[in-house]
């Protein structure tokens, strides 16, 4: 082929090829922004997360029925062990309509209010089978419908933990009015400043795995006000009023231990390493509390009680709730050793020095014992104890983070707790009758028995 052949021939195929290769470079150019779009796109649940905080979501909720009416119905006498059954039952029916209705959306709705969630989830708006909750790691989320359950269980149990402290003496309406408004005005913005990103204490810094402030020493502060709000039962100190079944106590004691394994293992929100510690961590500081428990009792009646063993596995469950995922288990460990002394001697020693009537110990076992866990957290979450800090970690600062946090925590809850009580008070009153409490709230309350002859 001659010179003069191929001038002539390659500028015609050059022009050809550039005919046919404009289509494709626009083609190119108009997918080019779709494609980065749905690289950036939202990042999708994975299964195995979702399957692992549904399961974590039953066994919260098997925390309260049966685990926890068990364990309090247990502690009271029969005559009013159908009335404690009740009240955890409807606590937690009640609680999650409430949840659903505004309480989702008071805790996690989305203000940049440092105390409040806001109106922008209410009948939770906005929350579809495809919107999505944010975990601990980056780019995994999880559907955000997940995440409400989960929280859901946590607004039904805590408010149920109060009722141990006045059981035996107060009206079913007066359990239910406080209920709807200390969820309301105390539950629900502590939940909102301690686990959203926009809360107050949460942008202190402090570490609250699993609700050593927003569950137990709420719920034992809120009990301790109640217990001497509504009164001493009846004869207490003079009648005796020992538990009436030890063998339901521990029954649901185990549930209670068994459902845990949800409550802080789920408070990782992923199916990953730190549930896995967070599940270590139960079974460790729950052990080391139960036998640090019995062997105070040796030492100081004489005699290890299952009542005893009962109280230091609540206790140490408490213990380790805020450290479960941010602790060794060495810390769990030592955590579950200290928690049962100091919550006895609470239960032992100052109960009968100040005179209160808490009914099943609900300030002395999750009051002190979510206190000992929140201030332990920022100790044994050091690495050098074996924690999850990080390399710059100091205990004397993540401390002091800690304990301003639970002065909050208290503050808020005893405050409000006692002007809610009032109000209750004035509007349906807080006790029943000594003819009703000395027949039992079974019969008098609710007109059927736990048991028969």
């Amino acid at each position: 082929m001659s010179a003069f052949t191929l001038t002539r021939i390659l500028p015609r195929a050059a022009a050809a090829a550039a005919a046919l290769l404009t289509p494709v470079a626009a083609f190119a150019q108009e997918t080019a922004p779709a494609a980065t779009q749905a690289a950036a796109a939202a990042p999708v649940p994975d299964k195995a997360d979702t399957a692992f905080m549904f399961l974590a979501t039953l066994l919260v909720f098997f925390m309260l029925i049966p685990g926890l009416a068990l364990f309090y119905g247990g502690l009271v006498r029969a005559k009013n062990m159908l009335s404690v059954l009740m009240q955890c039952t409807v606590i937690g029916a009640m609680m999650m309509i409430v949840w659903v209705i505004y309480g989702y959306s008071f805790a996690f709705g989305g203000s940049t209010s440092a105390y409040f969630g806001g109106f922008a989830k209410v009948f939770l708006t906005g929350v579809t089978v495809e919107s999505t909750a944010a975990t601990f790691t980056d780019g995994v989320v999880i559907p955000e419908y997940i995440f409400m359950l989960f929280q859901m269980t946590f607004a039904a149990l805590t408010p149920a933990l109060i009722v141990g402290a006045f059981a035996e003496r107060i009206k079913f309406s007066a359990v239910i009015l406080f209920t709807l408004l200390w969820s309301t005005f105390v539950y629900f913005p502590i939940a909102h400043m301690v686990w959203d990103g926009n809360g107050l204490i949460f942008k202190m810094g402090a570490l609250d795995f699993a609700g050593g402030t927003v569950v137990h020493i709420n719920a034992g502060v809120a009990g301790l006000i109640g217990a001497i709000m509504v009164g001493k039962r009846t004869g207490f100190g003079k009648d005796m009023m020992a538990p009436h079944s030890m063998t339901l106590t521990l029954v649901g004691a185990a549930m209670l231990w068994f459902g845990w394994f949800g409550f802080n293992a789920g408070s990782n929100l992923e199916a990953s390493g730190g549930a896995i510690l967070a599940t270590v961590n139960t079974f460790v500081a729950t052990a080391a509390a139960i036998l640090a428990w019995s062997v105070v009792e040796t030492f100081t009646r004489g005699k290890a009680s299952l009542l005893g063993a009962a109280s230091g596995m609540i206790a140490g469950l408490v213990a380790v709730t805020p450290a479960a995922g941010s602790v060794g288990p060495f810390g769990a460990i030592v955590l579950g050793l200290v928690v049962s002394p100091v919550c006895y001697f609470f239960v032992a020693v100052v109960k009968n020095k100040f005179g209160y009537d808490d009914t099943a110990d609900v300030f002395g076992v999750h009051g002190v014992g979510g206190l000992i866990g929140a201030l332990g957290t920022g100790i044994f979450t050091a690495p050098s104890l074996g924690g999850t800090g990080g390399a710059d970690f100091s205990i004397a600062s993540q401390f002091m983070t800690q304990l301003t946090a639970v002065a909050i925590t208290i503050v808020w809850c005893a405050v409000g707790s006692a002007i809610l009580y009032k109000i209750v008070d004035m509007v349906v009153g807080l006790r029943v009758s000594v003819e009703a409490e000395r027949e039992g709230l079974d019969l008098s309350s609710h007109g059927e028995a736990a048991y028969h002859a």
